[in-house]
């Protein structure tokens, strides 16, 4: 289990953030939305992750993990404690540089022996806590990747 400096440390350090579960502007209400969008107000660069929508936050949305060409740092999930297995299951079948640093499982979320899979595999694993409230409580926004 990561400390809080360790988990505050990674939400500083992080640039690009993959959201599985993103929803679009149709859903403007949700967490899924909304987080999302702070975090890209604060700076982070956001790749939507959901087959069901096209767009969000005026990006293009990718319909799985490992579509994106440069792995995330933070891959940030909505969804429900039993499609995490299904999840670890698709990251630790992508190759090591396209899988992300840390998988974020946000509030609620929580699966012990997918977390422990993907630990061993090399990649962090922040469950059950909301990566918007880190972000939000970061003193230093991080700088625009060029």
């Amino acid at each position: 289990m990561l400390s809080e400096p360790e988990i505050d440390k990674i939400v500083k350090n992080a640039r690009l953030i993959a959201v599985v579960g993103m929803q679009d502007e149709s859903h403007a209400h949700r967490a899924a939305y909304q987080i999302p969008a702070m975090l890209k107000e604060r700076g982070y660069d956001i790749l939507p992750v959901n087959p069901h929508i096209q767009s969000s936050l005026g990006l293009i949305a990718f319909a799985k993990v490992g579509d994106w060409t440069t792995a995330p740092d933070i891959l940030d999930v909505f969804r429900r404690s039993e499609a995490i297995p299904e999840l670890a299951d698709e990251l630790l079948a992508l190759p090591p540089e396209k899988r992300p640093k840390t998988v974020w499982l946000q509030s609620g979320i929580t699966h012990p022996e997918a977390e422990e899979r993907l630990e061993k595999a090399g990649m962090k694993v922040v469950s059950d806590r909301c990566l918007g409230v880190y972000a939000s409580r970061s003193k230093a926004t991080p700088p625009m990747i060029k």
